[in-house]
């Protein structure tokens, strides 16, 4: 009978689990697939002293073998990252400023989102892929010679994009490829990576629209727009290709996978997505008590969101509060079950959180406007990231006015209960033990009591009590045996 309800301690012990783990890379082959020679002239140009090695867990496996050579070869002392506070796809400028280094060399698929702290070089991995049958998907995907077409692709495949157009351009006058920018002038790469120009709008030949999002730049003629483009990527179906297809959810998407060399139309599944997105919007809207989530401290100008977001939330009479925890999961966030619904600030990859699992919606710093920002409507627009929506951005919109339409109520979507759409000042109001008057006109004030954000507010935590001087001396013991759910020792002992 126990065997019905549990596992038997011998069969866990003696379990086999077989696990597929990637091979070492021969020496060899190193410097065509991580760009050794490149790498160590970057650190030698710039005489850096201590280097950082940024690795995926799935490229962990190369990292000493790495290491030994940049270090056969220059005088730097390297250190490898591992298990990154966040995704990694970010550059985790906080490690690196752990052990001093002087630069980061990142490894793998990358977001690109712009980091200004230290000198970074990105060296992306060199993914094969057959370029005769992705060519053959994007014929039989795009039958019209005539369409316009953007490609599109994961990071991993950039070294392949330049003979995937040569091959096509023929056939497709209007087809063009982006190409990988990114910001500052200390980011560096293997590849023909271009800068970001802060003032780039219009490309000088044909006044064409250059268009320059998630590390992508690629011009648009000057009587199209991007809804008249379709856009065809190449990589797996992740977090680069969702981020996409929620920015530009208006154009059909069509991808190829170069591992299992098939195509395929992607488009149908956004707009399911958008309505997921617009069911958390209204969760946030009925939301009194919000959870900002730190997920980055890397990506630049996330200080300047954060403030941007406790003033707004602030403005829609809401509390927040602000947690940082690394990496997301369940059991974390479940903690806090006071929270009614938690906005995580991170790259435009990671933002996109599906939160189906967790015990409260996860939101972005966009979708968290539409529900406190009257200025800001639910539109065809979607920004995943947040600088966009900071002052200066080409998505800003300012908060609204406290004096217009202050006393205004709408109707929950999802409870059916009336909804106050209060404002508060812009200036922070001096809290009280449990509730907080908010004038609402001349005539009559509003008592808003929240037991739940009085009870966070006092909430805290001790770590372990030291009790000096008061926990007697004992002898070291010999424990249990075996493992938790039958040590040897049970059923021996009698009373």
């Amino acid at each position: 009978m126990a065997d019905a309800f549990s596992s038997s301690s011998e069969n866990v012990i003696q379990r086999v689990v077989e696990v597929t783990a990637k091979t070492n890379v021969p020496v060899e082959k190193l410097d065509e697939l991580y760009y050794i020679k490149k790498t160590c002239d970057f650190i030698s140009q710039h005489q850096f002293q201590k280097v950082a090695l940024q690795f995926p867990d799935d490229l962990l496996v190369d990292s000493i073998s790495i290491v030994a050579e940049i270090e056969r070869i220059t005088d730097a002392k390297l250190f490898i990252l591992g298990d990154t506070s966040y995704g990694s796809c970010c550059v985790d400028e906080v490690a690196a400023e752990h052990v001093g280094a002087d630069c980061i060399v990142h490894y793998g698929s990358s977001c690109l989102s712009a980091s200004k702290r230290l000198p970074l070089m990105y060296v992306f991995e060199k993914r094969p892929v057959d370029l005769e049958k992705c060519a053959c998907a994007f014929r039989e995907l795009y039958p019209d010679t005539q369409s316009h077409i953007i490609i599109l692709y994961d990071v991993s495949y950039a070294h392949a994009i330049d003979d995937l157009l040569t091959l096509l351009s023929q056939e497709y006058p209007n087809l063009i490829a982006s190409e990988l920018v990114v910001e500052g002038e200390q980011c560096f790469s293997h590849c023909q990576i271009k800068r970001k120009q802060k003032d780039a709008c219009l490309s000088e030949q044909d006044n064409n629209q250059v268009l320059c999002l998630f590390g992508r730049q690629f011009s648009l003629k000057s009587d199209l727009s991007i809804t008249d483009y379709s856009m065809f990527y190449v990589g797996q179906e992740g977090a680069t290709l969702r981020n996409f297809m929620m920015t530009w959810n208006r154009c059909s998407f069509c991808s190829f996978d170069p591992i299992t060399m098939t195509g395929r139309t992607e488009s149908p599944s956004v707009n399911r997505t958008l309505m997921k997105r617009y069911y958390a919007i209204e969760r946030a809207k009925d939301a009194n008590v919000v959870g900002i989530l730190v997920g980055t401290l890397g990506v630049a100008d996330y200080l300047s969101i954060i403030q941007q977001l406790k003033e707004t939330i602030h403005r829609a009479g809401k509390k927040s509060y602000m947690f940082a925890m690394g990496k997301l999961n369940v059991a974390k966030l479940a903690n806090f079950m006071e929270i009614d619904i938690f906005v995580l600030i991170a790259c435009p990859e990671n933002s996109l959180l599906d939160s189906s699992e967790f015990y409260r919606p996860i939101v972005t710093p966009f979708e968290m406007e539409i529900a406190c920002n009257k200025n800001r409507e639910w539109s065809e627009e979607y920004v995943t990231d947040f600088r966009h929506l900071l002052p200066g951005g080409r998505s800003h919109v300012p908060l609204a006015d406290q004096l217009e339409e202050c006393d205004e109520t709408d109707v929950s979507l999802i409870t059916g209960a009336l909804r106050s759409n209060h404002l508060f000042s812009s200036e922070p109001a001096e809290s009280t033990s449990s509730s907080s008057l908010v004038l609402r006109n001349q005539m009559m004030t509003v008592a808003n009591t929240n037991s739940a954000a009085s009870f966070l507010a006092s909430r805290s935590w001790h770590g372990l009590e030291q009790k000096l001087g008061e926990t007697p001396v004992v002898k070291a013991v010999e424990g249990r045996r075996g493992i938790a759910i039958a040590y040897e020792e049970e059923g021996t002992s009698t009373r």
